[in-house]
């Protein structure tokens, strides 16, 4: 059982090290080896160089953490694809380039700050039917205008229970990579990992008609655990 003594003393303290400390995003890595290398070659020229290099080192590895999560056991919902705050909560068109009808639909936006976790997760269980990238600009995640103007890439999630979910990861004034791996027609369960923006962001969520917020603006989300919304159920949206 997880957290048991194993009977050999370093295989117990290096499980130990995997439960206390998250894995690392495999974007997370050329980082990590070129911050390692950097501060092995500062350290050889002062002590203060090293410390400041391996400091550095470090907060890269925080910065690609990408914790455990367990999504809810619940049906009909839309979980947070991210770790931030809830910044807006607004009736929104989706991305033109998804080739979706041009209605507003409920849109919940969360704003990811440098010191968040920045994995993006799948919002509910279900197939990638569109996976569309925009070049754009690189405005405050945080600005409303952002949704349009800034960089993104979108996706529209088909759930098991029938619903049609899009999900935008949005990149903001520090962050200038998005990665998402998924592809169309790809399965996806529920809180799985998909992608990663870099360093500070936004991600919205647009929810089908009928859906029921259960979130309010302010407040925190955990990514793949937190509920936002319940959406309706088939033959009521």
């Amino acid at each position: 059982m997880s957290g048991q003594p194993t009977g050999n003393p370093l295989a117990h303290a290096v499980q130990l090290a995997r439960e206390t400390f998250p894995p690392m995003h495999p974007a997370g890595r050329p980082f990590l080896l070129g911050g390692l290398a950097a501060t092995i070659v500062a350290r050889r020229f002062s002590k203060r160089l090293g410390v400041a290099g391996a400091l550095v080192t470090a907060g890269m590895t925080a910065f690609f953490r990408e914790p455990k999560r367990v999504p809810p056991l619940r049906d009909n919902v839309a979980i947070s694809a991210a770790d931030g705050t809830v910044s807006l909560i607004e009736e929104a068109v989706p991305p033109a380039e998804l080739g979706l009808p041009a209605e507003p639909r409920m849109r919940v936006s969360v704003f990811l700050s440098v010191y968040d976790v920045h994995v993006q997760r799948t919002p509910a269980a279900g197939v990638i039917s569109k996976v569309a990238y925009k070049p754009g600009k690189f405005l405050s995640a945080d600005l409303d205008k952002a949704s349009e103007v800034n960089e993104r890439n979108s996706l529209v999630l088909h759930t098991v229970d029938g619903h049609e979910l899009v999900v935008v990861q949005i990149a903001g004034l520090v962050a200038r990579r998005i990665r998402c791996d998924v592809r169309e027609g790809d399965k996806v369960a529920a809180g799985e990992t998909y992608g990663i923006i870099r360093f500070g962001s936004r991600v919205d969520t647009y929810l089908p008609p009928g859906s029921r917020v259960v979130v309010a603006k302010g407040q925190r989300t955990v990514g793949g655990e937190t509920v936002l919304a319940e959406l309706p159920a088939l033959g009521e949206s």
